[in-house]
């Protein structure tokens, strides 16, 4: 970052920060950390890092990353890196390195969720890099996990399945959160790689890790809950080519989410509509894109736009049914006003 740009972000981390428990003195931290005057970290730096990666998270969950990533990644280059170098005890430096671990990760996430893939690809490596030097295992996990799933995204199924079950391995250290997550998406990377043999048991191990997850879990990122194994059933389902099985358990996951983020609700509404006009279910795929499109306007998200464009072209061909027409026309301002036309 040009230093202009970096103390413009800078400054919007103060705006940030008071919106968390505690703002005065996560504003006092931060501003230290950045003077360059953190001689040693404890336990409120910790607290500090993780309460404002919680925020981002849930920044990016209703809006997107395209805003929120640019300041998390001021935050990690002016607040979170001079801790990684001040004095503590070994477990608050082993904490602290999983925290700036899971925040990499985030960062990751978000750049992924723009189309830099390169870019969250550079964050996932130095997020496991610093779970490797905090000897964490569920971050680490956490970070191919992100890869993994990156490798879903743009077909790369066998990549994928081989880092979900790197991921996996030595599942002992791991918190069952953790297993639970991990099991749900080597069931999907695994029915499009190997079938139903190998699916099926992956998902009832989730099912199973679930219901051993604690209400007091220390995963920061990455939690796993009843809605996330249902959308886990809805691509299994998928994978195996059961496109209406799967519809069925995107409606039922959906119904469990979060109206407020916005973003998760954009893309999954894409994901249940282009299934439900898979199977031929026109009038059904236009009210739920019909929803989506009232979430777009406050979602800033490469993922968000690609979803929008792919609409326009899968209506395309029943522009005589009015409803469609309708919504073919409204999608299409969407994008004019979103887009620029080299973008596109």
């Amino acid at each position: 970052m040009d230093p202009v740009r970096r103390n413009l972000l800078s400054a919007g981390l103060f705006s940030v920060a008071v919106k968390i428990p505690d703002w005065r003195d996560a504003v006092d931290r931060i501003a230290l950390a950045r003077s360059g005057e953190v001689r040693r970290i404890g336990e409120g730096e910790i607290s500090m890092v993780i309460s404002m990666t919680q925020h981002f998270s849930d920044l990016d969950y209703q809006f997107g990353g395209r805003n929120t990533r640019p300041v998390a990644a001021a935050f990690l280059v002016n607040t979170v890196a001079p801790y990684l170098t001040a004095e503590g005890s070994d477990s608050v430096r082993d904490r602290m390195l999983s925290a700036a671990s899971d925040l990499c990760y985030l960062t990751g996430y978000m750049a992924v969720d723009e189309g830099q893939q390169g870019l969250g690809q550079r964050y996932y490596l130095k997020a496991m890099e610093l779970a490797r030097s905090a000897n964490d295992r569920n971050a680490h996990s956490l970070a191919l996990h992100g890869m993994s799933s990156q490798a879903l995204q743009l077909g790369h199924h066998r990549t994928a399945l081989r880092l979900t079950s790197a991921a996996m391995a030595d599942g002992r250290q791991m918190e069952p959160n953790m297993r639970a997550f991990l099991a749900g998406q080597r069931a999907y990377a695994s029915a499009l790689t190997e079938g139903s043999g190998s699916a099926l048991p992956f998902l009832r191990k989730a099912e199973t890790e679930i219901g051993k997850t604690e209400s007091a879990s220390k995963v920061v990122m990455g939690h796993y809950r009843d809605a996330v194994l249902e959308f886990d059933i809805a691509q299994v389902k998928y994978g195996l080519n059961d496109t209406a099985g799967s519809v069925e358990s995107l409606k039922r996951y959906t119904a469990m989410q979060d109206r407020r983020h916005r973003r998760r609700a954009v893309l999954d509404g894409a994901t249940l509509a282009e299934r439900q006009l898979e199977i031929g279910h026109l009038e059904a795929a236009c009210a739920t894109w019909d929803q989506m499109m009232t979430d777009y306007p406050y979602v800033q998200s490469g993922r968000a736009d690609q979803r929008v464009i792919s609409m326009v072209s899968s209506l395309k061909p029943f522009l005589k049914n009015s409803v469609a027409r309708d919504l073919y026309e409204r999608a299409r301002e969407a994008v004019r006003r979103r887009i620029p036309p080299g973008n596109k």
